[in-house]
């Protein structure tokens, strides 16, 4: 008699999920984690105390009582954004390889955001499939992806001025002008701690196995085609939640203002969206103007305007007399949901 022969179901792959803790970064990596898990992916998300709490805090219908007070904060040393990057390696190498050595089934992928630059060394040290998850768009990825070619030109580095003609070498860009790509290449000092992550960013980005971008290929096949060329690159996105504007997991870093009563009173298309996200400083005379240019306007609209808009220091005060010359129009929050927003009717340009 023939001994039956069994066959073990393979285990599922087990991937590690690790964001930038800023909240542009948190949510599409959170979306991304539960697009995989309902593929049948398993999934450790590495969260920070940090994010966790001001996740935990701003939801209205939960407790301080009720924060998880296990979460390891990694970042308990180095609170801002610029200066913790160099911190984070020690610690993820720990953790890391507490993970390999301990979960079942057993990890196998590492997809951290294209900024932790320690992704691939980690990745090859355990044996890890490498995924760089880029947030933005392409085009942005394309042109950090190539700023050795862009210093070789004089377009970013240079010793005294960058140059200011038309970018038209970089394979997968139509022709760009300087002051349209990303202010950091533009800046003249590239010694700063956020120009050093992007350096070594886009330097071990390109040891990644593979790379996922949260765009949609139609819209940007020319830079993803270029890219691909050189190493795996697939666009992914946009990443939302399930339900278009309700997330299964919370993801907002900042209690949320409901704008929807005020935007059912508004006609269809009638309201302006403004937000400049939830890290970036402007310049006091950037965000003067654009108070200036919202009275001007006349337009209904809504603006996201966070204390620390123009420093972190003090808090931004708007011109005098601007909240009464809007009055009835203006909206002005310190954060909402924005996706809930921008899909409201009302919402006509953001």
């Amino acid at each position: 008699m023939e001994a039956k022969e069994t066959t073990t179901a393979p285990k599922p792959l087990h991937a590690i999920v690790f964001p930038i803790p800023l909240q542009g970064h948190v949510i599409p990596a959170v979306h991304l984690a539960i697009k995989l898990a309902s593929k049948g992916f398993t999934i450790t998300f590495v969260n920070t105390q940090v994010i966790h709490h001001h996740i935990t805090k701003s939801l209205s219908s939960t407790s301080q009582n009720d924060i998880d007070n296990n979460v390891v904060d990694i970042f308990a040393r180095a609170r801002e954004a610029e200066g913790h990057m160099g911190y984070l390696p020690v610690q993820m190498d720990k953790l890391v390889g507490h993970l390999v050595e301990s979960t079942d089934p057993p990890i196998s992928v590492l997809i951290a955001d294209t900024f932790h630059y320690w992704q691939t060394t980690l990745a090859k040290k355990y044996d890890l499939v490498s995924v760089s998850f880029w947030t933005e768009p392409a085009l942005v990825f394309s042109l950090y992806y190539h700023l050795d070619l862009l210093k070789i030109n004089g377009h970013y580095g240079a010793s005294h001025n960058n140059r200011e003609d038309i970018v038209a070498y970089i394979l997968g860009i139509k022709a760009i002008e300087p002051n349209d790509m990303p202010c950091y290449i533009g800046e003249l000092d590239v010694s700063t701690n956020m120009h050093r992550v992007l350096n070594n960013a886009f330097e071990s980005v390109k040891r990644a196995d593979i790379i996922l971008c949260n765009t949609v290929h139609e819209l940007e096949f020319e830079p993803i085609s270029a890219i691909q060329e050189k190493q795996p690159m697939f666009a992914i996105g946009p990443l939302f939640p399930s339900g278009f504007t309700n997330s299964l997991v919370p993801t907002s870093i900042k209690p949320e203002l409901d704008c929807t009563e005020w935007l059912n009173s508004k006609l269809p298309k009638s309201v302006l969206y403004i937000s400049f996200g939830s890290f970036v400083p402007c310049g006091k005379e950037e965000i003067d103007e654009i108070a200036h240019g919202l009275v001007l306007s006349k337009v209904n609209f809504i603006w996201v305007l966070r204390p620390d808009a123009t420093s972190y220091e003090e808090p931004y005060v708007l011109p005098n007399g601007f909240e009464n010359e809007v009055k009835g129009r203006g909206l002005i929050v310190t954060w909402t949901n924005q996706i809930q927003v921008i899909s409201h009717f009302a919402i006509g340009g953001f």
